[in-house]
């Protein structure tokens, strides 16, 4: 009987201390205002672990946002993704799909509830302080990711030439085309309105479109003065 006794007595200390440590981790003051992570630097959440081991737990680097529900109840919080990077975060998917579902699908036009291409987007900018849209990327170099407006993301230019006396004598011309791509299925070069087969009617060098007149029938032509080139881009 005096052993029983003392296992009871035993029983209910182990009670007590759980109780005390439940009532330390939960300790609240009723004065306080809510812990708002994003307003006040060094807010913590006070834990207990599975072996009553008081920790303390608080947000990092912005991402993570802790707000309590119930004004001076340090132990009912809600996070919630948000506030500012302080350092730089790196994400290894290692494999896996990182992805974001329900996003809201752009209709491009001048309609009610469309949106155009922004023209006025700025680095670093806050949402709410342009118009239209813009398109992310990613910066192989740091892994960063960036935006791009969309207008460059498709670059396209025009270049015209009016042949003279001496490109009729020669037979031959050069046109100089700044910034244009080498790859002949993104260039276009029309003479008098007729487009010209690339790779045989003209070549193309770094900023230089080189005419080839050619001396085959039927696709022989020769270059005469006031010929009218056009060359057109996109890339």
């Amino acid at each position: 009987m005096k052993t029983i006794t003392n296992k009871f007595k035993i029983a209910l200390l182990a009670v007590g201390f759980l109780v005390v440590g439940t009532v330390s981790a939960q300790t609240t003051d009723a004065t306080s205002a809510n812990i708002t992570k994003a307003n006040a630097d060094g807010e913590t959440i006070r834990l207990i672990d599975n072996k009553g081991t008081i920790k303390y737990l608080q947000s990092n680097n912005g991402i993570t946002t802790i707000t309590s529900t119930t004004a001076g109840n340090r132990t009912t919080t809600t996070w919630q993704l948000g506030g500012t990077l302080n350092e730089n975060t790196y994400i290894d998917v290692d494999g896996n799909a990182f992805a974001l579902d329900g996003i809201e699908l752009v209709t491009v036009g001048t309609g009610a509830g469309e949106l155009q291409a922004s023209t006025d987007a700025t680095t670093e900018s806050d949402h709410g302080t342009g118009t239209g849209f813009t398109i992310l990327v990613r910066d192989e170099a740091t892994g960063a990711t960036k935006k791009l407006l969309a207008t460059d993301l498709i670059q396209s230019g025009r270049e015209e030439y009016t042949a003279n006396a001496a490109a009729e004598t020669a037979n031959s011309a050069t046109i100089t085309v700044t910034g244009m791509p080498l790859n002949a299925s993104k260039v276009f070069v029309y003479r008098n309105g007729a487009k010209l087969r690339a790779g045989t009617d003209y070549t193309l060098t770094t900023d230089t479109v080189t005419l080839v007149p050619q001396t085959t029938a039927p696709y022989d032509w020769n270059i005469y003065a006031d010929d009218f080139f056009e060359v057109h881009w996109i890339k």
